[in-house]
């Protein structure tokens, strides 16, 4: 048996990456580089969310706020009797936290829809 020398080594490379590489988004590059018009952006996302925010805070404030400036107004109110308890004990101690979670869950699920249009709007193909 002769000794055969071993096949040459055949080096593999990945094809040029900078051939393949998309063009830069202009969006994205604002956001990563912080330009004024990605803190534009940036500043927009956060606009949305606060006004999302204070305007559920108010929804949360007039709904169960209101409760018990009715029970101070209208005495009777109070007086009411739901389930064998009074009506202020039902609404403030009961039915309060399912509607602190339903406005809570109102809020996730907008908040959710104001990142995905800002991510559409970065993902948005210039014109």
């Amino acid at each position: 048996m002769a000794d055969k020398p071993p096949p040459p080594r055949t080096r593999v490379v990945l094809g040029d990456a900078t051939a393949r590489r998309r063009p830069a988004d202009p969006a994205r590059t604002d956001l990563a580089e912080q330009t004024p018009v990605g803190e534009a952006l940036v500043k927009g996302l956060v606009r949305a969310q606060l006004a999302l925010a204070l305007r559920l805070s108010l929804v949360v404030v007039a709904g169960l706020g209101a409760l018990p400036l009715l029970f101070a107004v209208a005495p009777a109110v109070g007086g009411f009797k739901v389930f064998g308890m009074n009506l202020p004990w039902v609404l403030l101690g009961v039915l309060s936290f399912p509607f602190l979670v339903l406005v809570g869950a109102a809020y996730v699920h907008w908040a959710e829809r104001n990142e995905q249009d800002f991510a559409a709007v970065i993902r948005r193909p210039e014109r």
